[in-house]
């Protein structure tokens, strides 16, 4: 069974304070569920996430926006494996082209 946590919880596992979470929150860079009393439920894949952003912030000083395009930048990556797997010939290199266009405009934002 999947770990579900409690924003209290989350932020002990994570070592972060919970207005931390919060604040990753409204910037968008997670999304964790809620119950119907509104209570935050960080699942797994919102803890691993959240490592990778404390790692991106701690261990390499980036700040929001830097956090922002290197997430952009992975999310784009992760794209371009995909079209990798299913596409082939001209499909191909006309989606890694584009892939490679949106990358560049996202760097030039």
């Amino acid at each position: 069974m999947e770990g579900i946590y409690v924003i209290s919880v989350a932020a002990r596992i994570l070592e972060m304070h919970p207005q931390t979470l919060r604040k990753y929150e409204r910037v968008g860079f997670v999304s964790p569920s809620r119950t119907g009393g509104k209570l935050r439920l960080y699942s797994e894949q919102d803890i691993v996430r959240l490592r990778l952003i404390k790692h991106l912030t701690g261990e390499l000083g980036l700040n929001i926006a830097g956090v922002q395009l290197a997430l952009a930048l992975f999310n784009q990556m992760l794209k371009m494996k995909v079209q990798l797997d299913r596409l082939q010939g001209p499909a191909l290199k006309r989606a890694l082209n584009q892939s490679l266009d949106e990358m560049y405009e996202m760097m030039q934002a």
